[in-house]
């Protein structure tokens, strides 16, 4: 009887785990590049007038305006300021609200009924009640996105800490864990898979609110930016404000996924 075997090397490994990135960023880019292709074809051919669809270059060239004078990135700056406040204000309240509902069904007895009423309101639903109390300042476009980021955060804690086997809680009292070694040592690392989820969709939630709001009520901002440009009948300074918007939006994104995948990381070599 003859024994076969494969040596393998960590050089091949790492090259086998390169071709397979290269490949999924391949497959990723066909679609875009499709729809660049088509929109070139279009403007080439003027399918549509170029008044209503600017060709590829006249978008590139927008861009580079905007970088040159600097109006993309004092808008972008802006628009990422209130991003960040706004999200830290929504995670940390989502955050409280989920542990207290999640720890005590009491507390979400209380809760749940009128939380779950006020998240079926869409975000555009509370903007005019908002402006009339708070009017069209800061604090509106960080309310705005608060609300938008407090509600998958919220929905993900509770989820995560009901998901925590009760064996786990038996363990941590036999153990005469303090509460706070049962939150970091029990329910933070539990809980940690479904927060990320949680997380990263109040981030997408926090620009998509962001959009809209500037595109309502602002005066400065990557939202601002596009609905100007409208009024100004600028499509390619439209579009390429929209692009802005989809590529930082994707950026942000991936910086959380990064974040999420080495929080993570013990679970891989867990299992």
């Amino acid at each position: 009887m003859t024994t076969s075997f494969t040596l393998s090397l960590p050089g091949s490994q790492a090259a086998a785990q390169a071709g397979r990135r290269l490949g999924g960023l391949g497959l990723a880019l066909l679609l875009p590049a499709a729809i660049l292709y088509l929109w070139q074809l279009a403007a080439t051919h003027e399918w549509v007038t170029p008044l209503l669809l600017p060709a590829p270059a006249r978008v590139l060239q927008a861009l580079i305006d905007l970088h040159d004078s600097g109006e993309l990135w004092e808008h972008l700056g802006i628009s990422l300021g209130r991003v960040g406040w706004g999200y830290l204000a929504g995670v940390v309240l989502g955050l409280v609200l989920g542990a207290a509902m999640g720890l005590s069904k009491t507390v979400e007895a209380y809760l749940m009924p009128s939380f779950k009423a006020v998240s079926l309101v869409p975000v555009l639903g509370w903007l005019p009640l908002f402006i009339m109390l708070i009017g069209i300042e800061e604090s509106l476009k960080v309310l705005v996105i608060a609300k938008a980021v407090v509600v998958p955060v919220t929905i993900n804690t509770v989820k995560g800490i009901r998901n925590i086997a009760p064996g786990h809680f038996e363990v941590a009292r036999i153990y005469r864990f303090s509460p706070l070694q049962t939150l970091t040592r029990l329910i933070v690392p539990s809980a940690l898979p479904s927060l990320a989820t949680g997380l990263r969709l109040g981030l997408a939630n926090a620009w998509m609110a962001l959009v809209a709001v500037e595109l309502l009520a602002a005066s400065e901002g990557v939202g601002f930016l596009m609905v100007h440009s409208r009024q100004l009948f600028q499509l390619d300074m439209v579009m390429a404000s929209m692009v802005v918007i989809g590529v930082t939006g994707w950026v942000l994104d991936r910086i959380l996924q990064s974040v999420e995948q080495r929080l993570l990381a013990w679970r891989v070599t867990a299992y």
